[in-house]
């Protein structure tokens, strides 16, 4: 049997008897140049075909280093890339105000979508976007990698089983040092959120992931934001209560304004888990239920996406975070930031 997220990707490939699928990759910035990229490279199912790029200069840097397969690999115009009959799927790694027009672009033009959160930055842009993929049955499926870190999959599971008894709180802190104002989610034009885009999306993502089997819907959201350190026109800290419909509650703290070590908490009647520098790209940390080492094998979260992506568009199951998730989680997200009272800026 297989035991790790890499050993399914060979089984998926031997099982399919398919060609494997052609990957695009449309902004070829950090996480798609050193995470997307080596593992569609790695994965036995997947070749990594094309790119776009608003640089001609970038995209032929990203095209040369990670050995593209297409004849032509390089795109500035998504019309012309998306036209390519022999592209199957695109990742999707651009900033967030653009993901609805390229998702919607990319589903009508039979392109499958892996796609990195948030999904979009309204609810009228996810309605679009859910709308296209259906009329052209292609598959949406959000890029919440931690769900694949293998040991927040394992405690999961642990957790589910009653090994916390009743679940009562949740605790969720991550949060980096920005060098300066300029990030691209600092502006209007390109995004909605900072923290809550950069981090808070996956907090809540997490949170909603354990919670929701047992404890039912979020049903209150509070949060508190500041701005006092680069004087941006969005969160450059947000701490978020939230309620559950069982009354059990949690907390998420993100911040671009301070390093600190990530930790995420849970809290049942019966005993606690901790786990320790486990956010981030890179599947390590340490676990702790009840303050005893829990340990696991760390792999790479971004393996274990793209299985089951490619899963999902070779059988047509659902994504483990599909377009409906993702849209309740832009949903909370808005209701964050309106519950500050810092959202100035008006549905696009």
């Amino acid at each position: 049997m297989p035991h790790s997220v890499l050993d399914w990707a060979f089984v998926l490939a031997q099982t399919t008897n398919m060609q494997p699928l052609n990957f695009a990759i449309l902004g070829p910035g950090g996480i798609a140049d050193d995470q997307h990229a080596p593992a569609i490279k790695r994965h036995p199912d997947a070749v990594l075909w094309s790119v776009l790029s608003r640089s001609p200069e970038r995209g032929l840097h990203f095209a040369n280093k990670h050995g593209l397969s297409a004849p032509q690999p390089c795109f500035s115009s998504l019309d012309e890339l998306s036209a390519d009959p022999l592209l199957d799927a695109v990742v999707i790694a651009t900033p967030d105000r653009l993901h609805a027009e390229q998702v919607i672009a990319c589903a009508r033009a039979g392109k499958h979508v892996l796609l990195e959160k948030p999904m979009a930055t309204s609810l009228a842009e996810c309605d679009a976007m859910i709308r296209a993929c259906s009329e052209n049955k292609v598959t949406l499926a959000l890029a919440y990698h931690l769900r694949w870190h293998a040991g927040h999959r394992m405690v999961r599971t642990r957790i589910q089983e009653g090994a916390l008894g009743v679940l009562r709180h949740m605790r969720v802190h991550w949060t980096f040092a920005a060098k300066d104002g300029t990030n691209w989610r600092s502006s209007p034009e390109t995004g909605r959120w900072w923290s809550l885009a950069a981090n808070g999306t996956h907090c809540l993502d997490l949170i909603r992931w354990f919670m929701i089997p047992t404890e039912g819907e979020i049903i209150e959201v509070k949060t508190l934001t500041s701005n006092s350190k680069f004087q941006s026109p969005h969160d450059e800290t947000s701490i978020v209560a939230l309620l559950f419909e069982s009354g059990a509650t949690a907390e998420i703290c993100v911040s671009v304004q301070f390093e600190s070590d990530s930790r995420i908490e849970v809290y049942g009647d019966t005993g606690s888990v901790r786990m320790e520098a486990t956010m981030g790209r890179h599947g390590q940390g340490d676990i702790y239920i009840n303050k005893e080492p829990f340990p696991f094998e760390p792999v790479s979260p971004f393996t274990g996406e793209l299985n089951n992506f490619i899963e999902c568009v070779r059988n047509g199951a659902q994504p483990e975070v599909g377009q409906l998730e993702g849209k309740r989680n832009v949903e909370i997200l808005l209701q964050s930031i309106h519950s500050s009272g810092s959202d100035s800026y008006p549905q696009p």
